[in-house]
């Protein structure tokens, strides 16, 4: 007699054993505040980082203020020189020159952290950024091209300045840490991953502006992926932060459940009145409707986002702009071809002079509707993140519950089966083994076969439900109020 059937029924069982799921009660926990965001031994309170937006938008009072809030701020080398009045003279130490002023101005200010945001693009990067190391700012946020060639680790490490790369991709990621590591033997602090919905010159093509593959929710998955085997090498932390297109709170919870540490804003931060802009460039962004922001095409040769202007109209109608360069700043511009110096453009703007100029924004810009304070914004931000997250908590709890419930139905409907389905085939195959029904042997076939999806449909039961056990115990832990992970109520 043949019993290789029944052998393989046997092995469809599942050792299942009693197991206490808890209880979460949501209401013991006291919705308080963010997590902090760690850099390095850079510690915020907030994991809002304020982005640096040049030319002249965030400098020392904009930056102290948000630092002062707990936040990162950052000031903008970028042409940081054109606050000078000789700066056509002095050109590009000019920049060196303000960037220290700025630096120490906020040093003045706020005893909080404090970056400076570099364009690798631009001709006077390492003048910048051996500035940045001799000021010994907290944090040097690198973005508009990959920080790789001529990067003075030695000099940062002493210095005790973190290094953050800006960039739009997990490839981008790829490149600057295996570079990094064959070349320094070093890697990073963290890495910002900005989206196409931010302001200014943007890190994609025209056509991937809109397309949902390129969204910031779809590439910072990936991103942070790839930062896990960094960490997992070099046996430390790399906070990945998420950058375009945040604008609130509950932005914030969703991109952390993606898995950002932290996020970067600029637009929200021009709306506030410590901004070091003009009241005409702030009032632009709070007058501004949805179709008046748009794509252009920079001189440099990139993609950015900014408001319709005047300025932007007559270019489009083919007027000739007076151009007037102190010097050639951005590597990438061609003083032939180029139409008009972006950096006169962005630093008329900041002066209000919108005639001459135009204003770099993110995407929600048409959004905001008044201006308010460093304060205000702060405390909205948290205010609309914990609304989210004790929303996102409750959600949770339910989709467990409902978990819990499919979990018991499918246990009790598996186990009928193994107990009448296994048996009841078992002795009426017994009995007619010897009389060769085929087709009874393809009945107890197609009973195993049910047993195996009934068994399988359980086992994706219960792993759902522990992934969201697991989900709310995190939660509970991260609060101080998981004391018993097996039994009774949490």
């Amino acid at each position: 007699m043949n019993f290789d059937i029944l052998r393989r029924l046997q092995v469809n069982r599942i050792g299942l054993r009693d197991i206490t799921w808890p209880i979460f009660d949501l209401s013991r926990i006291q919705w308080s505040r963010m997590p902090k965001l760690k850099i390095g031994d850079s510690v915020a309170k907030l994991p809002i980082i304020q982005g640096g937006m040049g030319v002249g938008i965030s400098l020392s009072g904009l930056a102290s203020a948000v630092a002062n809030e707990g936040g990162i701020g950052v000031i903008a080398a970028n042409s940081i020189g054109m606050l000078d009045s000789d700066y056509y003279a002095s050109h590009k130490d000019a920049n060196a020159i303000t960037l220290r002023k700025e630096i120490r101005k906020a040093k003045e200010k706020t005893s909080g952290i404090i970056g400076v945001n570099i364009m690798v693009a631009v001709n006077d990067f390492h003048e910048l950024l051996r500035v940045a190391i001799e000021e010994k700012v907290d944090i040097v946020f690198l973005g508009a091209g990959l920080p790789i060639k001529g990067i003075p680790v030695d000099a940062l490490r002493s210095a005790g300045v973190k290094v953050v790369p800006i960039v739009s991709s997990a490839r981008a990621v790829q490149i600057i840490f295996k570079s990094w590591l064959q070349k320094y033997n070093d890697i990073p602090d963290a890495v910002v991953v900005e989206g196409p919905k931010a302001g200014g010159h943007l890190g994609f093509k025209e056509e991937q502006i809109d397309d949902p593959d390129f969204a910031l929710e779809n590439i910072l998955p990936e991103l942070v992926t790839v930062i896990k085997d960094y960490e997992a090498k070099s046996h430390k932390s790399i906070p990945v932060i998420a950058a375009g297109g945040v604008f609130t709170g509950a932005d914030i919870y969703n991109l952390f459940k993606l898995g950002a540490s932290g996020v970067q804003m600029g637009t929200r931060f021009v709306a506030t009145h410590e901004c070091d802009a003009d009241i005409r460039f702030k009032e632009a962004y709070v007058s501004c409707r949805e179709e008046d922001i748009v794509i252009i095409k920079s001189p440099v040769g990139m993609p950015g986002r900014a408001i319709r202007s005047k300025f932007l109209e007559e270019l489009s109608s083919g007027k000739k702009i007076e151009l007037k360069c102190a010097w050639k700043c951005l590597k990438s511009c061609d003083i032939k071809t180029a139409r008009y110096c972006i950096s006169l453009a962005l630093d008329n703007a900041r002066r209000g002079i919108l005639e001459k100029g135009y204003a770099f924004a993110g995407s929600n810009a048409f959004r905001i509707n008044n201006i308010i304070s460093v304060k205000e914004l702060m405390q909205e931000l948290q205010k609309q993140y914990l609304y989210a997250k004790e929303n996102g908590a409750s959600r949770l709890r339910d989709e467990y519950e409902k978990a819990l419930e499919k979990l018991s139905l499918v246990k009790e409907e598996y186990l009928m089966a193994l107990k009448n389905g296994f048996n009841s085939l078992k002795d009426e195959y017994i009995r007619n083994i010897e009389k060769g029904l085929i087709t009874f042997h393809e009945e107890v076939e197609a009973g195993m076969s049910k047993i195996s999806l009934l068994k399988a449909e359980y086992l994706k039961a219960m792993d759902n439900a522990n992934s969201l056990k697991d989900e709310l115990m995190d939660m509970f832990e991260q609060y101080s109020l998981f004391n018993r992970p097996n039994t009774g109520e949490i």
